[in-house]
């Protein structure tokens, strides 16, 4: 029997924990519309580039209860960005690792999800998996991306205090002072 195939843009989750289903695969950067905002282009041009992935769904039985459908995602990418500390571009590695059990409803997923250390998701009619990993993605990235130690030597902020002139605080008053008199 042929096994099935399966569209990472239109996933049947269901289908593809029952068949214990596994999908792998790479996406050019510049195809995540969301994520490429946020990257570093010298020249303006889109990112270059590849996110390399895998996803694997699990149906795990349960005594007494319809069985539980798992997906496991794993993806890695090299992200172009812009150091906060020196403004110069940087690579960003990102390495995403996630479990995501589906449920039936919203009620379900909050109360699971309030207790559980994994992703609880909603069943859908069809995921896109390309979306789900934007996401993942997006979460991944670093509030503040900065070079561990930055190539180049940063500028320098503030002259030395010996160099600042000096001004009097009362300075403003004394001229409107002598403006009234």
């Amino acid at each position: 029997m042929k096994a099935r195939e399966f569209d990472p843009r239109r996933l049947d989750v269901r289908a593809f924990a029952k068949d214990a289903g596994e999908l792998a695969g790479h996406w050019p950067l510049a195809g995540f519309e969301r994520l490429r905002d946020l990257l570093a282009a010298a020249d303006g041009t889109p990112p270059t580039g590849l996110v390399q992935w895998s996803a694997r769904g699990d149906e795990v039985p349960v005594r007494g209860a319809a069985a539980q459908v798992w997906l496991h995602l794993v993806a890695g990418a090299d992200l172009p960005l812009v150091c906060q500390r020196c403004l110069q571009p940087m690579v960003e590695p990102l390495a995403i690792e996630r479990r995501f059990q589906f449920v039936a409803d919203e009620a379900a997923a909050a109360a699971l999800d309030a207790e559980a250390e994994h992703d609880v998701l909603v069943f859908a009619r069809e995921l896109d998996l390309h979306a789900l990993l934007e996401d993942e993605l997006l979460l991944e990235l670093p509030l503040v991306p900065r070079h561990a130690s930055c190539p180049e030597p940063l500028p320098a902020l503030v002259r030395d205090e010996a160099e600042l002139p000096v001004e009097n605080p009362f300075a403003a008053l004394a001229a409107l002072r002598r403006g009234q008199g």
